[in-house]
């Protein structure tokens, strides 16, 4: 759902980028008490696999694919207001090195893409695992359910969007029917991957989960016969905790997904290309400003085997986008540490 240069015209452009930055100014105060010493890095490592994962597309119908968003995997594992800026970061990098969404559009894709898959992702998530029961399996089943509905309501979002300030003159209860039919599709996708992402990593460290975090249920023990809390567990050292080996594995996964995997996906347009070809909202786009990059459409520029191209391209995606994510993040973290380091007063003499 990368909405390109041209969709949108300047005057709502201006304004989403507002919203959007401003969205990023508030997650970026609320990523502070979200991330420590364990999350900081693992924070990186999912803007970079929603990248990887960014490139697997799926068919969801005749000639149409779909995409992972991300915004309800990043806010379940991570926490909302880190989730946002994952999602900022994937696109920042789409955006720059590969010429993927617009740059004049970026804080249209921040809107959509980031601030309501969140919003209404970790809304839902948290509702729902109130009224489950508290056990690990009911976070994978509101993962899913999450997923489903922040894709379509991130389709109704862009059509209200372009309602306002779409440069072709089409009209938008057609935009829309077609917008929701195909993203609820897609949500399909989303859920499903999402669902399998979130339960994999709860199964294995539940405590790194940010949407898993005090849902267990408190063991109980009888004693005289009546059911009282057991005692609570020595907790484990952090160095005993490390988030090594899924960070490791992480990794692993996202560069075989996008070095590997991604020359398997679909090459039918996405929910969003697709209807604006059919619909005419493409009428007025312009190219993209970094085409000439020697990343542009997942390629290595002036590698013609396409496959070593794109699996190259992908690689190095990943690459930039934990760099330049977990450095964010551990700033984000040394922030809040130095913020909360008491002020030292010199003693009277």
């Amino acid at each position: 759902m990368h909405v390109p240069d041209g969709f949108i015209n300047a005057p709502v452009s201006v304004a989403a980028g507002v919203v959007a930055a401003g969205a990023v100014a508030v997650s970026l105060r609320g990523a502070r008490r979200e991330l420590d010493e364990a999350t900081a890095p693992l924070a990186g490592l999912v803007a970079a696999f929603i990248f990887a994962v960014q490139m697997l597309n799926f068919p969801v119908a005749a000639g149409t694919s779909g995409h992972l968003l991300g915004g309800a995997l990043a806010a379940i594992l991570v926490g909302p207001y880190t989730g946002v800026l994952c999602i900022s970061v994937v696109l920042l990098m789409q955006g720059i090195l590969f010429a993927d969404g617009g740059l004049t559009a970026l804080g249209v894709n921040i809107t959509v893409m980031g601030v309501v898959t969140v919003v209404v992702a970790y809304a839902l998530f948290r509702g729902l695992v109130k009224v489950l029961p508290r056990k690990r399996g009911s976070v994978t089943v509101a993962s899913f359910a999450a997923a489903l509905i922040s894709v379509p309501a991130a389709a109704c979002v862009f059509t209200a969007i372009y309602a306002i300030g779409g440069t072709t003159d089409v009209p938008v209860g057609k935009v829309l029917t077609a917008m929701v039919g195909v993203h609820v599709l897609i949500g399909i996708g989303e859920a499903v991957i999402t669902m399998l992402t979130v339960g994999a990593v709860v199964a294995v460290r539940p405590d790194l989960v940010y949407g898993a975090r005090g849902l267990a249920a408190p063991l109980k023990l009888r004693v005289g016969g009546e059911l009282v809390d057991a005692p609570a567990a020595r907790p484990v050292p952090v160095a005993a905790r490390s988030p090594r080996a899924v960070w490791a594995t992480g990794l692993v996964t996202a560069l075989v997904l996008a070095g590997f995997v991604s020359f398997y996906a679909s090459a039918s347009p996405d929910g969003l290309e697709k209807v604006a070809a059919d619909k005419g909202i493409d009428k007025n786009v312009e190219e993209h400003a970094a085409k000439d990059s020697p990343l542009a459409d997942y390629g290595v520029k002036d590698i013609t085997d396409a496959r070593i191209s794109g699996g190259l391209a992908g690689v190095i995606g990943v690459g930039v986008t934990v760099v330049a994510g977990t450095g964010i993040f551990w700033s984000v973290r040394r922030r809040r540490t130095t913020d909360a380091a008491p002020t030292h007063v010199p003693e009277s003499v």
